[in-house]
């Protein structure tokens, strides 16, 4: 393990599973979540489903022996740039610089359990999101990210907001160095092109779906009351768009959802 807790994964099958879920073509380009000692970035470089691509990849690391091995190793490659740093901190303001000299680029991580949920608030405040996400994360995270009714919660309700999630394959806990205490997996997460159809941003959205899950357990008519203190009128609401008031959050879809937070 690293410094910072990483987990490093040595299951070459399951690293090319992440290269492949990338969909990488030529002139793409990578941002790369904690390189650690290159296993990814390698593949990245190498990989050639039907001759060289000509791919530029940017790693972020935050170790600092890690950066001074990286650098070595990838001296020689024109194509790859090491960046030392915090990705919560650089993600935002490098993928606006982006949109100077790209239309879109990929992102790509081996993700430490411990920043996953910044991440993805980060990820969901982006101006200028991926076309496509692919992470290793903790199994138990992913599911709940990828939920659907009768098990919607504020993760999945924040993420499919922006996102359509799938969970590509299983990693065991034993297919990392050293191994983790829980499972992972490879979860692949398309941008969609609707985003920000419930609002003219986000921030509303959000800040709807936090009241809507406050408290899972009790009707969508009395998390909504702070909102609208008429149950008359919320009622109204709620079956204008034929929703049970009596329900429960999770039994929403996303769609639903969406639809729902324009009212408010």
């Amino acid at each position: 393990m690293s410094k910072l807790g990483q987990h490093f994964l040595i299951n070459k099958r399951k690293i090319q599973k992440i290269v492949e879920a990338l969909e990488l073509r030529d002139g793409d380009t990578v941002i790369e979540i904690g390189p650690g000692h290159g296993e990814l970035t390698t593949n990245f470089k190498s990989y050639s489903p039907i001759g060289g691509l000509n791919l530029k990849i940017i790693a972020i690391e935050k170790d600092k022996e890690l950066v001074e091995f990286l650098k070595k190793r990838f001296v020689e490659s024109k194509n790859v740039e090491i960046i030392e740093g915090d990705v919560l901190k650089l993600l935002s303001q490098l993928t606006n610089d982006l949109q100077q000299t790209t239309n879109d680029y990929k992102l790509v991580g081996n993700i430490p359990y411990y920043i996953t949920g910044y991440l993805f608030r980060i990820l969901g405040e982006l101006k200028n999101k991926p076309s496509l996400i692919v992470l290793l994360i903790q199994k138990e995270v992913a599911e709940r990210i990828c939920a659907k009714p009768p098990k919607m919660n504020l993760l999945a309700a924040a993420i499919q907001f922006w996102a359509k999630p799938k969970i590509i394959a299983n990693v065991s806990k034993k297919n990392f160095r050293p191994a983790p205490k829980v499972d992972s997996v490879i979860i692949k997460l398309d941008s969609l092109d609707s985003f920000a159809v419930a609002s003219d941003s986000g921030e509303n959205y959000y800040k709807f779906i936090k009241i809507l899950f406050k408290q899972p357990r009790k009707t969508i008519l009395n998390n909504l009351r702070p909102m609208i203190n008429d149950p008359r009128l919320l009622t109204e609401k709620l079956q204008k768009l034929s929703i049970n008031p009596q329900a429960r959050p999770q039994n929403l879809d996303i769609k639903k959802i969406m639809e729902l937070s324009t009212l408010f």
